[in-house]
Protein backbone atom coordinates (compact mmCIF):
# COMPACT_ATOMS: atom_id res chain seq x y z
CA UNK A 1 0.00 0.00 0.00
CA UNK A 2 1.49 3.45 -0.99
CA UNK A 3 0.41 7.07 0.48
CA UNK A 4 -2.29 7.65 -1.79
CA UNK A 5 -4.23 4.29 -1.45
CA UNK A 6 -7.65 4.36 -0.51
CA UNK A 7 -9.07 1.67 1.74
CA UNK A 8 -12.81 0.58 1.04
CA UNK A 9 -14.59 -1.45 3.64
CA UNK A 10 -17.76 -2.84 2.56
CA UNK A 11 -20.94 -5.00 3.84
CA UNK A 12 -23.65 -6.18 2.98
CA UNK A 13 -26.52 -8.22 4.65
CA UNK A 14 -30.62 -9.48 4.59
CA UNK A 15 -32.83 -10.14 6.95
CA UNK A 16 -34.00 -13.39 6.21
CA UNK A 17 -31.45 -14.24 3.14
CA UNK A 18 -34.03 -13.56 0.73
CA UNK A 19 -35.04 -10.66 2.80
CA UNK A 20 -34.87 -7.11 3.14
CA UNK A 21 -31.17 -6.09 2.66
CA UNK A 22 -29.24 -3.01 2.91
CA UNK A 23 -25.56 -2.33 2.17
CA UNK A 24 -22.46 0.17 3.94
CA UNK A 25 -19.65 1.80 2.38
CA UNK A 26 -16.42 2.81 4.71
CA UNK A 27 -13.91 4.48 2.31
CA UNK A 28 -10.67 5.48 4.58
CA UNK A 29 -7.43 7.24 4.10
CA UNK A 30 -3.96 5.24 4.14
CA UNK A 31 -4.06 6.13 8.03
CA UNK A 32 -7.53 4.80 8.32
CA UNK A 33 -9.02 8.40 9.01
CA UNK A 34 -12.85 7.74 7.26
CA UNK A 35 -12.78 10.61 4.28
CA UNK A 36 -17.01 9.41 3.34
CA UNK A 37 -19.27 6.68 4.68
CA UNK A 38 -22.60 5.36 3.16
CA UNK A 39 -25.39 3.24 3.76
CA UNK A 40 -28.82 1.98 1.70
CA UNK A 41 -31.66 -0.10 1.95
CA UNK A 42 -31.65 -2.28 -1.45
CA UNK A 43 -35.10 -3.73 -1.08
CA UNK A 44 -35.33 -7.70 -1.54
CA UNK A 45 -31.90 -9.87 -1.76
CA UNK A 46 -29.94 -12.43 -0.20
CA UNK A 47 -26.13 -11.64 1.99
CA UNK A 48 -24.34 -12.62 -1.12
CA UNK A 49 -26.20 -10.35 -3.23
CA UNK A 50 -26.15 -7.51 -1.00
CA UNK A 51 -22.25 -8.19 -0.59
CA UNK A 52 -21.89 -7.90 -4.40
CA UNK A 53 -24.26 -4.58 -4.51
CA UNK A 54 -21.95 -2.89 -1.84
CA UNK A 55 -18.67 -3.55 -3.52
CA UNK A 56 -20.17 -1.89 -6.99
CA UNK A 57 -22.07 0.75 -5.29
CA UNK A 58 -18.76 1.78 -3.45
CA UNK A 59 -16.56 1.77 -6.93
CA UNK A 60 -19.25 3.88 -8.43
CA UNK A 61 -19.40 6.27 -5.49
CA UNK A 62 -15.33 6.56 -6.12
CA UNK A 63 -16.11 7.31 -10.28
CA UNK A 64 -17.91 10.29 -8.97
CA UNK A 65 -15.24 11.00 -6.38
CA UNK A 66 -12.44 13.85 -6.65
CA UNK A 67 -10.13 12.08 -4.27
CA UNK A 68 -7.61 10.67 -6.71
CA UNK A 69 -7.23 14.05 -8.54
CA UNK A 70 -7.12 16.04 -4.74
CA UNK A 71 -4.61 14.01 -3.53
CA UNK A 72 -2.55 13.37 -6.99
CA UNK A 73 -2.56 9.85 -6.97
CA UNK A 74 -1.19 8.52 -10.61
CA UNK A 75 -1.21 5.01 -9.56
CA UNK A 76 -4.89 4.76 -8.77
CA UNK A 77 -4.71 2.39 -5.78
CA UNK A 78 -7.67 0.87 -4.08
CA UNK A 79 -7.95 -2.03 -0.81
CA UNK A 80 -10.92 -3.44 -0.19
CA UNK A 81 -11.66 -5.27 3.07
CA UNK A 82 -14.71 -7.78 3.03
CA UNK A 83 -15.72 -10.04 5.74
CA UNK A 84 -17.26 -12.27 3.44
CA UNK A 85 -14.87 -14.58 2.56
CA UNK A 86 -16.89 -16.07 -0.20
CA UNK A 87 -17.21 -13.09 -2.27
CA UNK A 88 -13.52 -12.20 -1.62
CA UNK A 89 -12.59 -15.11 -3.05
CA UNK A 90 -14.50 -15.18 -6.19
CA UNK A 91 -13.23 -11.61 -6.79
CA UNK A 92 -9.51 -12.83 -6.82
CA UNK A 93 -10.70 -16.02 -9.11
CA UNK A 94 -10.52 -18.64 -6.54
CA UNK A 95 -13.84 -19.92 -6.08
CA UNK A 96 -16.18 -20.77 -9.03
CA UNK A 97 -18.95 -18.45 -9.52
CA UNK A 98 -22.32 -21.23 -9.98
CA UNK A 99 -24.91 -18.66 -10.12
CA UNK A 100 -25.41 -16.63 -13.37
CA UNK A 101 -26.71 -13.59 -11.48
CA UNK A 102 -23.51 -13.09 -9.37
CA UNK A 103 -21.48 -13.76 -12.42
CA UNK A 104 -23.66 -10.87 -13.34
CA UNK A 105 -22.07 -8.71 -10.28
CA UNK A 106 -18.73 -9.91 -11.09
CA UNK A 107 -18.59 -8.48 -14.42
CA UNK A 108 -20.02 -5.21 -13.43
CA UNK A 109 -17.61 -4.58 -10.59
CA UNK A 110 -14.21 -6.11 -13.40
CA UNK A 111 -16.02 -3.63 -15.67
CA UNK A 112 -15.97 -0.50 -13.04
CA UNK A 113 -12.42 -1.39 -12.03
CA UNK A 114 -11.04 -1.12 -16.04
CA UNK A 115 -13.35 2.21 -16.26
CA UNK A 116 -11.82 3.93 -13.46
CA UNK A 117 -8.38 2.57 -14.34
CA UNK A 118 -8.04 0.91 -10.39
CA UNK A 119 -5.35 -1.06 -8.94
CA UNK A 120 -7.13 -2.77 -6.71
CA UNK A 121 -7.19 -5.67 -4.38
CA UNK A 122 -9.93 -7.50 -2.22
CA UNK A 123 -9.11 -9.05 1.14
CA UNK A 124 -10.82 -10.53 3.77
CA UNK A 125 -11.58 -9.57 7.43
CA UNK A 126 -12.93 -10.74 10.57
CA UNK A 127 -16.38 -9.12 10.84
CA UNK A 128 -14.79 -7.70 13.92
CA UNK A 129 -12.81 -5.40 11.68
CA UNK A 130 -15.65 -4.32 9.66
CA UNK A 131 -17.87 -2.88 12.75
CA UNK A 132 -18.53 0.51 10.28
CA UNK A 133 -19.73 -0.73 7.28
CA UNK A 134 -22.12 -3.52 9.41
CA UNK A 135 -23.47 -0.75 11.72
CA UNK A 136 -24.23 1.29 8.22
CA UNK A 137 -26.38 -1.85 6.93
CA UNK A 138 -28.02 -2.17 9.64
CA UNK A 139 -28.65 1.11 10.55
CA UNK A 140 -30.28 1.33 6.21
CA UNK A 141 -32.11 -1.89 7.44
CA UNK A 142 -33.69 0.01 10.60
CA UNK A 143 -34.59 3.11 8.80
CA UNK A 144 -36.02 0.92 5.72
CA UNK A 145 -38.38 -0.73 8.31
CA UNK A 146 -39.46 2.21 9.95
CA UNK A 147 -40.26 4.10 7.03
CA UNK A 148 -42.54 1.01 6.16
CA UNK A 149 -44.03 1.00 9.37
Amino acid sequence: MNDKTIQIYTDGGSRGNPGPAGIGVVFCDRSGKMIHEYKKAIGRATNNEAEYSAILEALKILSKSSWFVENDSADRSVDCFLDSQLVVEQLNGRYKIKQPHIADFVNSIKAEIIKLDLKISFTHIPREKNKEADRLVNEALDEQKENNA
